[in-house]
Formats: structure tokens, sequence, C-alpha cells
């Protein structure tokens, strides 16, 4: 039986999410793959940090958070930052959940490079340090004889990466295409339905989906983020998000929507790469899907992506309406591909 000490660098909407998650399956983990954890840290950007080498109480710290109080209530070492949160929480496994950065991809980065230095396998759902520093930490993480994984980073707990990495050996890929952001294929949804754009921006944020400030979303950034990931770890063809082709659906009229949903089509921003000469180039754009495409009838929050290969034609995934729990799954995947592969 491997007892695994675990640190949880960001604790939001995600983190509290995998924090549940850890509980709900903590029996699970422990009959079907002799794992067992402890908690030995957690870092906040509201609620403080804590760091315990004999264990944090999980259900504890999640209910100060939910109260909205602090969990240096139950502290037993003095943090500064995150990389001292690092240095002193004496894990076997950090779960990096940090907000993105999509220009420079830090301090995320640096997160990640103290953690393998320090001997941890590192488990992110962060699009940054994938798209601005894959191949170095990927390459670090090997000389430490230690994971470097992130399948929440794209389509949340849908299983992208690891398909590749483990199910699909001896396959090339040439090219993809899908809707990659929730945020805006849920907004051009509502639209559908009579909404006006910032009727349907105020709605995604309502529930948490689209953050205050929309931009991101609604300007292609984090789809570029996402196409810049997939053909960067996928492809081998490092590709950043200011190289992605790139235009948002701010442009898209009620009018527009319904004229398309008149003649049989849908407006869907639309994510794809194609292999081009020796690299690979990116796109984002809006575009009238017809019915006979499978993006199509992909509605609201959910996600789809459909690979082209040299051994498979088409292979497709869709993910209905991902969440927190989503992306906390995703997590937990990688945590346990990485023990059981380390």
């Amino acid at each position: 039986m491997a007892l695994y000490k675990l640190a949880l660098l960001g604790f939001g909407n995600v983190g509290r999410a995998f924090a549940n998650l850890l509980l709900r399956k903590r029996t699970e983990l422990k009959q079907r793959y002799e794992v067992t954890f402890v908690v030995t840290g957690i870092s906040t950007r509201k609620h403080g940090n804590v760091v315990n080498p004999s264990g944090v109480d999980l259900t504890g710290a999640l209910e100060l958070v939910r109260s909205g109080r602090s969990v240096n209530l139950v502290t037993t070492s003095l943090v500064v930052d995150g990389q001292d949160f690092i240095r002193k929480c004496g894990a076997d496994v950090l779960f990096e959940t940090t907000p993105v950065n999509h220009q420079t991809g830090q301090p995320a980065i640096d997160y990640i490079r103290t953690a393998l230095e320090q001997g941890m396998h590192v488990v992110t759902a962060n699009k940054g340090p994938v798209v601005h520093a894959y191949r170095e930490l990927t390459e670090l993480a090997q000389s430490k004889g230690r994971k470097f994984f992130f399948e929440s980073a794209v389509m949340d707990g849908a299983p992208i990466f690891s398909l590749f990495r483990s199910a699909l050996p001896a396959v090339r890929l040439n090219g993809f295409r899908g809707l990659l952001n929730s945020t805006t294929n849920l907004i051009l949804t509502r639209m559908e339905s009579g909404e006006s754009f910032e009727a349907a921006v105020k709605y995604a944020q309502s529930i948490g989906l689209a953050e205050t400030d929309p931009t991101a979303d609604v300007e292609g950034w984090d789809a570029a983020v996402k196409v810049a990931a997939l053909a960067t770890v996928l492809m081998e063809a490092p590709l950043l998000p200011q190289q992605v082709d790139r235009t948002g659906i701010q442009g898209i009229t009620p009018e527009m929507v319904r004229d398309a949903k008149a003649s049989g089509k849908r407006w869907k921003l639309v994510c794809s790469a194609e292999r081009n000469g020796e690299g690979v180039r990116g796109h984002v754009a809006p575009e009238q899907v017809p019915l006979s495409s499978p993006l199509y009838g992909v509605e609201g929050s959910s996600s789809i992506v459909e690979f082209k290969t040299d051994t498979l034609s088409s292979l497709s995934i869709v993910e209905g309406n991902p969440g927190p729990d989503t992306t906390a799954y995703g997590l937990l995947a990688d945590f346990l591909n990485a023990v059981r592969d380390g």
C-alpha cells in the first residue's frame, strides 16, 4: 500500500472540486489501486496557506473556505509565497490549478519547475505551461524520474493527451477540428433561442462559466491557447497562441444566427490545426457549420474534437457540459497514471 503526500497549489472552484473528489474516492483508491494519500499543504489566493507535514484536515479546510474564512487557522508553518509553499509542503505530488496566463504561462511555469526540481510529480490544469514550456518541463520531469501531466488543460477530464500517450501508439496526428471553448458554444446556442449577445454573455457569467471579463473567451484567446497546446503536444509542433490565426465571436449578431439557422446551419467557434509543410498552422474563427458536420449537434457548454490521423481517418471525442467536477477528474486520472507509471 503506497502513501502519497499531496499539495494543492490553487484552491478555487477546480481545486475545491478536486479536494471533494479525493474525499469521495478515498476508499476506492485504497481498495482498487492500493493508493492512500494525505494532503500536506493547500495554497490559496484569497484564503491563505496551510502546510502540515502530518496532514491537513481536508474537510475542515473546505469548510473554512466555504464560510469565507482563512485556511491559516489550521497552519503549522508560515508560508511567504507560492515558491515557498512548494519548498515547504513536502509533497510527492503537486496539483497546480492557478489562473492561466495566456501570454507567458507564468508564474505557473516557475511553480512547476520548482516542484519537479524538488522531486515531485506535477499535475496541472493550466494551459499556459503546456504551450510556453512543454518541452523544457517534460525533459526536466524525465531527468528527475517524475511525471508532468496536464489532462485537464484541454476539454477538462476527457482523455485526450493520455489517449495519444498510451492508447494510440504509432499514430501520426495530421490535424484536428473541434469546439474547444465551452463559453462561446453556450453563448451561440442561447443566441439561437433569441437572446442577444450581451444577455447570453451575462448568463454564462451568472453560472460561473464565463469570467467577469469575458474577453479571453469571446475574442478567441482561450480557444487559441488550446489549439496551441494540442498542436505542441500531439503534433510535436511547438505553437504559441499568438501564432494561431484568431477571430472571436463578438461580431456575430442575432440576425446572422437567425439567417444561418434558416439555412440549416449553425454558427460555431471552430478550432483547428493542420500540418503545413514542416510546421503546423492553427485557426480559431466562427464558421457556419452544416447539419452533416459532427460539430453541428454539439450544444450548450459541450465540447468536441475530431482528430485526423495517418491510421484512423476520423476519431472524435465529445464531452457533455463540463464543469469543475470534470476538470477535477482529469487531475485525479493524471495522479493515478503518474504514480502507477512512476
